[in-house]
C-alpha cells in the first residue's frame, strides 16, 4: 500500500497554519492524501483546529485556548473541527491529534463528520489518556500513539493501548525500529518532514503515513 502524505497543519505556506484555508490549499497540492490537524477545546466547550495550548505564537495574544470562547477564536480564523469536517472532501484522510483534554465534543464532531465508524481517519495523541479515552467510547476506532522515539518502552506502550499504529519523529526511524515495531503489529508513520530527500528515505522504508510540510508536501 503506498505511503500517505498527509500535509502537516494544512499547507501554512499559503494560509495559517491549522486554517480552513490551509488545509484546502493542502488538498489542491499533487499526491497530498490528506491532512494531520490537531485538536483543542474552547472555553465554552467546542472542538476547534489549533496546535499551541496558548494564543501567543500565531496571534500574539497571551491566553490559553481553553480560556478563549469559539466565536472569539472564530475571528481569529480558528475554524471549529466541525467545520473542517464539514468543508475536507470525504476522500482526504484525516489524522486527528487530540490535544489535552478535548472530551466529548471532539469525539462528537468526528462522529458527525465521519460517521460512527470513523472513516478515512485515524485518532492520535501523545498523550495515554486522550486515547484510553476515544477506546472507552469507540473501541474499534483505530488510534495511534505520537512519541519522539521508537524505543521498547514506547512500542509496549502503544500495545498496551491497543493502538493500531505509532507516529514517531523521523530521526528515530530505520530500518531495524520500523521492523520491531511492525514485529508488534504495530503500523508506523513518522513526522514532521520538510525536505523531499528525507520524504524518499522513509517512503522508501515503507511506512503507512508521513506527516510532510514545505517542499516535502510537494512530491
Amino acid at each position: 500500500m503506498p505511503t500517505l502524505r498527509l500535509a502537516h497543519r494544512g499547507d501554512w505556506r499559503r494560509a495559517p497554519e491549522n486554517s480552513l484555508a490551509a488545509f484546502l490549499a493542502a488538498l489542491e497540492t499533487p499526491g497530498c492524501d490528506g491532512l494531520e490537524l490537531d485538536v483543542r477545546i474552547s472555553r465554552d466547550g467546542v472542538a476547534v483546529c489549533y496546535h499551541d495550548d496558548t494564543l501567543t505564537r500565531l496571534h500574539g495574544i497571551d491566553r490559553r485556548v481553553a480560556e478563549t470562547t469559539v466565536a472569539e477564536l472564530e475571528e481569529l480564523g480558528v475554524p471549529s473541527l466541525a467545520d473542517v469536517l464539514a468543508a475536507v472532501p470525504r476522500r482526504a484522510f484525516l489524522d486527528v491529534e487530540l490535544k489535552g483534554e478535548t472530551g466529548r465534543p471532539a469525539f462528537e464532531a468526528l462522529v458527525a463528520g465521519r460517521g460512527p465508524g470513523l472513516e478515512r481517519a485515524i485518532v492520535s495523541s501523545f498523550e495515554p489518556a486522550a486515547l484510553q479515552r476515544v477506546a472507552g467510547w469507540a473501541p474499534t476506532w483505530p488510534r495511534w500513539l505520537n512519541a519522539l522515539d521508537a524505543e521498547a518502552r514506547t512500542i509496549d506502550q502503544a500495545v498496551e493501548l491497543g493502538c493500531i499504529g505509532v507516529a514517531i519523529n523521523w530521526r528515530a526511524l530505520d530500518r531495524r525500529t520500523v521492523r520491531v515495531a511492525r514485529g508488534a503489529g504495530l503500523q508506523v508513520g513518522a513526522f514532521t518532514v520538510r525536505r523531499r530527500a528525507t520524504y524518499r528515505r522513509l517512503e522508501r522504508l515503507g511506512l503507512t503515513l508521513i506527516c510532510a510540510e514545505a517542499s516535502a508536501l510537494d512530491g
